[in-house]
């Protein structure tokens, strides 16, 4: 494996009305990642945004807590460390207008890399009304 990882995931909730102390309570683990619309944010650098939150964004990702150029290993994580599939998930973002994605960074510098995400995975990110987005980079 390459010093720098070919894969990861990260879990998104975004929109607009997108409260994120209440996904924080939901899930009940603190977020990588989370950005009130309108509001100031912190940025990945961790410093201070230059302009308010475009849109709420509360996110989970698996960078740093799996080492695996596959993107299954991340995306399991992921699902263990927030307890999914959850039955009322997908009602509930529907019910506030929001909308919850896998989204996958796989770097395929050769080419020859295929994105391993399982069926299951897939078919039960749909079920809840979510998307799983590979973002591949060459």
């Amino acid at each position: 494996m390459a010093d720098h990882q070919l894969a990861h995931a990260t879990f998104y909730i975004s929109g607009d009305s997108l409260e994120p102390a209440f996904w924080t309570a939901y899930f009940d683990i603190k977020p990588d990642t989370a950005i009130t619309k309108g509001q100031p944010f912190t940025t990945p650098s961790g410093r201070p945004s230059s302009a308010p939150g475009r849109v709420g964004l509360w996110g989970v990702r698996s960078e740093g807590a799996v080492r695996s150029d596959s993107l299954e290993p991340h995306l399991r994580y992921l699902i263990g460390r927030l307890n999914l599939p959850r039955a009322e998930l997908g009602q509930l973002l529907a019910d506030k207008g929001l909308r919850m994605r896998f989204f996958c960074y796989w770097y395929n510098e050769s080419g020859d890399r295929v994105p391993d995400v399982p069926d299951d995975i897939r078919t039960m990110m749909e079920a809840m009304g979510g998307t799983v987005e590979i973002d591949e980079y060459r």
